[in-house]
């Protein structure tokens, strides 16, 4: 570099590296002799965009890669994104709505026409965004979940699990999301606390003048009533059994049951039954074999089963009804109430339970080997709470709903005959052979079969993802799946545990009886300063590749990962990218200075740079020790601030200032050479967290050849280092700290050289003279000298039970000085009058909280201390020499 700018600008550096990368295809990977290190994006919708949770997770799998490229492994980050059934179908009616077009007047074919013109718009715009963050994906390996081979993945599987009896077709409870008019699994369910109403309403009992309240947040569902349930142990309701109540508005008669599933204290302790719409009165009428009565569309309005408000919406039907009842004189009153109410994860509607034909999968094979691997810790979670998480649902792991009344996605691989019976089959060609063959005596041809209109839950696909990505499910034994997989680790949200982790294991011990990834890594959720979850409807969320604009990509990056521990969430704060990019500039301006220095032949090393560049290597070699432990244990925040606090606070603030030369004068070439080399080490140790600024500065500091590149460079080699050496230098540095604090309080120019004495037997081992070298260096010291008295007329400080002497008589005005530690010395009497009176009123020290009198008592003793220094100090100036 010829010219070095003042300042560093990131945007005029970030796309040039990037494009340099993909030029060279550093980031893509082909199984070789080394050990694998795979990373499997997960997969974000193809509907996404980049935002904050985004920039957390994938900046951690990126730096996973880049550390792990250098430390020798075949590094690979497979990249791709889901096809997100309904976010994508939502997407797509909307925008065919804007073009006044109908989704229901659109033949399948043009619907998906649609849809995949969408998707080839729209949905590579996230991949494209993760660029601007870094990425390094080997994007080569880009995959898609409704790929073609990435689908028939996904039908060779339904097809091997319905033919093993793992999956069946049946009528269930669902849950049912009447906006986008499809079932949804348990887990897309989110379940709020919501302000509510309890409707207390009677029914009469047939053939009395009597009646049964009954209280129910739903009193729309009363017209699909089939029975009213009371516990056997109930006094009030004895005298009911078998006895009929007739319905209110439909004069419908329903059966008085028992069952202890009733909470008496609930209510009224009369439960109305309705099982087309709530999973526990299904239950209740498998139990009692009760009518049925589906009283709602799919789209939540009320069919004719009802009899009543016809065609109505289900809660503008709740308000009609309301009146209705009243007006029949069957509602005794209606109160607020608190409940918590499902609602759909995709689309945030209130989810209808409804009976449904649907396809499940069944789970309980499937979990149990599952949870044994990560209960072991075969699997590792970190952090490792979120194994009891996990226990708890594999224990009581549902049948998966995997059927979804949609058209974009992977359509359910069964086939309908004219005579009712279905086939499972890869494709019509296979089902029609197959129908053949179980079916002799059948007349139909191949166009008479009908395939299943319902396609596949998207988890259904994503679950295969890591052995999919490497065609694993079509060609088990391919060079790709048997090097790549298992995986190194999982980075993902602990939200997604049940979609997506624990399935993803289920299938990797079913299909390559390995699993998915040894470790798993959790993050956290991105809040804000009030602690709420970052979204674009509360609008505080930034847009991050504003923040890359304003702060750069590393800044960015430093700012994520600076303060976001494993597991637990963080508390997003637009000043650590503002740190993030000071930090790029110290950096920088390190560079700087080093590459401005002029190079001298003939000076020889001075001791004070030999000893401080024996320092730094040992601190480097310290440090990459940690950070192996950092990132074993996932801790990478902490070996983010490890690296911070090398660079800056040891690189920057102390050797720079030990080592460079002297105003206007040349450095020796050997101590120029130590210090590029110690450079290139650091950059090499940030490298994985900020690529950016590194891969910049490593190209500058030496002459490269096109097709070098940092990213591809070992992690500086560990030779060890000497505990007791980096502590005597760490002591050293606090003595230099207490000296410069004397000349700041002093006001004693730090060209001014100073003298010091020790008051300790003299050391003159080679390792004590390094120390002191440095120590001259950096306060401007004449001399050091030890003595076994004190002299008069010095300011003094311990350290590890070491006393130093500085004389200030040349250095400063006694009259002034000593009159400006008497104030302190006055105050400080006067503070601690206060105190003691405090402490000496009985009323205070019982009355008041402990911890409070604690507080006093620590300022008693801190005052006491400051009384007794600033005594000392005065006795000891005071025996100084005036300034002449």
């Amino acid at each position: 570099m010829s010219e070095i700018v003042s300042k560093y600008d990131p945007r005029s550096i970030e796309d040039k590296w990037y494009a340099y990368w993909i030029e060279h295809d550093f980031f893509g990977s082909v199984p070789d002799e080394r050990p694998s290190y795979t990373i499997v994006i997960p997969p974000p919708n193809v509907t996404g965009v980049l935002h904050m949770g985004h920039m957390l997770n994938n900046t951690i799998q990126d730096i996973l890669t880049r550390r792990a490229r250098m430390k020798g492994f075949n590094a690979l980050w497979v990249p791709g994104t889901d096809h997100a059934s309904i976010a994508t179908e939502a997407k797509v009616v909307a925008l065919l709505k804007e073009k006044g077009l109908d989704k229901n007047k659109l033949s399948r074919e043009e619907f998906l026409e649609h849809a995949w013109e969408w998707r080839e718009k729209h949905g590579g715009i996230i991949l494209k965004q993760l660029c601007k963050l870094g990425a390094s994906c080997d994007w080569k390996r880009t995959k898609f979940t409704m790929d073609p081979e990435m689908s028939e993945a996904v039908i060779d599987v339904f097809v091997a699990l319905y033919r093993e009896g793992l999956i069946y077709r049946g009528v269930r409870m669902v849950n049912w999301d009447p906006k986008a008019l499809t079932a949804i699994s348990d887990e897309e369910v989110i379940y709020k606390e919501v302000d509510s109403k309890l409707y207390h309403v009677r029914y009469k009992v047939d053939e009395t003048d009597d009646y049964v309240t009954v209280a129910t947040t739903r009193p729309e569902t009363i017209l699909g009533d089939t029975a009213v349930c009371v516990h056997p142990d109930d006094p009030r309701y004895r005298h009911l059994k078998n006895r009929e109540l007739i319905v209110p508005l439909v004069d419908r008669k329903v059966p008085v049951i028992f069952d202890e599933y009733v909470d008496m204290t609930f209510g009224t302790g009369a439960l109305k039954v309705t099982p087309a719409h709530d999973i526990n009165d299904y239950n209740l009428g498998l139990k009692y074999k009760l009518q049925v009565i589906n009283i709602f569309n799919d789209n939540g309005t009320l069919n004719e089963a009802a009899g009543i408000l016809v065609g109505m919406d289900r809660f503008a039907a709740r308000d009609a009804i309301t009146i209705l009842l009243e007006q029949a004189g069957n509602l005794v009153k209606v109160e607020p109430y608190q409940n918590k109410m499902g609602f759909s994860e995709r689309t945030n509607e209130v989810i209808e339970p409804k009976l449904s034909m649907q396809w499940f999968c069944k789970m309980d094979t499937l979990a149990k080997p599952a949870l044994e691997k990560v209960m072991n810790d075969e699997i590792r979670f970190f952090p490792d709470k979120f194994k009891n998480t996990y226990f708890h649902w594999m224990s009581n792991v549902k049948d998966w709903c995997i059927s979804r009344q949609l058209w974009w996605g992977q359509r359910i691989p069964a086939y309908y005959l004219p005579n009712g019976e279905f086939v499972v089959a890869k494709n019509i060609d296979e089902a029609y052979d197959l129908a053949r063959e179980q079916f002799p005596r059948l007349d139909f041809q191949k166009t008479d079969i009908k395939q299943d209109e319902d396609v596949m839950d998207t988890w259904f696909s994503s679950w295969l993802w890591p052995l999919s990505v490497f065609d694993g499910i079509r060609n088990p034994e391919n060079e790709d799946i048997n090097y790549y997989y298992p995986t190194a680790v999982l980075v993902t949200a602990p939200e997604i545990i049940f979609f997506w982790v624990a399935r993803m294991i289920m299938a990797g011990l079913k299909w390559k009886q390995a699993i998915p990834f040894r470790d798993v890594y959790f993050t956290g959720i991105v809040r804000d300063h009030l602690h709420r979850k970052m979204s674009k409807s509360l609008g505080n969320s930034p847009d991050p590749l504003d923040l890359i604009q304003k702060y750069g990509a590393d800044g960015v990056r430093f700012g994520m990962l600076c303060s976001s521990p494993a597991g637990n969430d963080l508390l997003y704060d637009e000043n650590l990218c503002e740190q993030g990019r000071n930090f790029n500039n110290k950096i920088w301006n390190a560079f700087r200075l080093v590459k401005g220095w002029n190079i001298s032949h003939e000076v020889e090393q001075p001791l004070h740079s030999t000893t401080a560049i024996k320092w730094m290597q040992q601190r480097i070699a310290q440090t990459s020790t940690d950070l192996d432990i950092h990132f074993e244990k996932y801790r990478l925040s902490e070996a983010l601030m490890t690296i911070y606090k090398l660079i800056w606070d040891d690189f920057c603030s102390c050797f720079l200032e030990v080592v460079k030369p002297a105003y206007q004068k040349p450095v020796d070439k050997d101590t120029y050479r130590d210090v590029i080399d110690i450079f290139e080490k650091l950059l090499l140790l940030l490298h994985p967290f900020m690529p950016f600024i590194t891969e910049e500065l490593w190209q500058g500091l030496k002459a490269r050849t096109i097709g070098e590149t940092i990213m591809l460079q070992p992690t500086p080699a560990n030779p060890g280092f000497s505990p007791d050496f980096l502590s005597r230098f760490e002591q050293m540095l606090k003595v230099v700290e207490n000296i410069r604090r004397i000349r700041a309080t002093k006001n004693i120019s730090p060209k001014n050289a100073l003298e010091l004495t020790i008051l300790q037997a003299k050391d003159d081992t080679d390792m004590q003279c390094s120390l002191n070298a440095v120590m001259s260096k950096l306060c401007n010291l004449s001399s050091i000298r030890y003595d076994n008295k004190k002299s008069e007329g010095c300011l003094s400080f311990i350290l590890q039970n070491i006393e130093y002497l500085i004389p200030v008589a040349d250095h400063g005005n006694r009259e002034e000085e000593l009159k400006k530690l008497q104030a302190e010395l006055d105050y400080a009497k006067k503070f601690l009058d206060s105190v003691t009176r405090k402490l000496s009123n009985e009323k205070f020290v019982t009355g008041a909280p402990e911890h409070v009198v604690n507080i006093e008592r620590k300022k008693q003793s801190d005052a006491e201390a400051k009384i007794k220094l600033l005594t000392k100090q005065i006795a000891d100036l005071s025996t100084c020499p005036s300034q002449i």
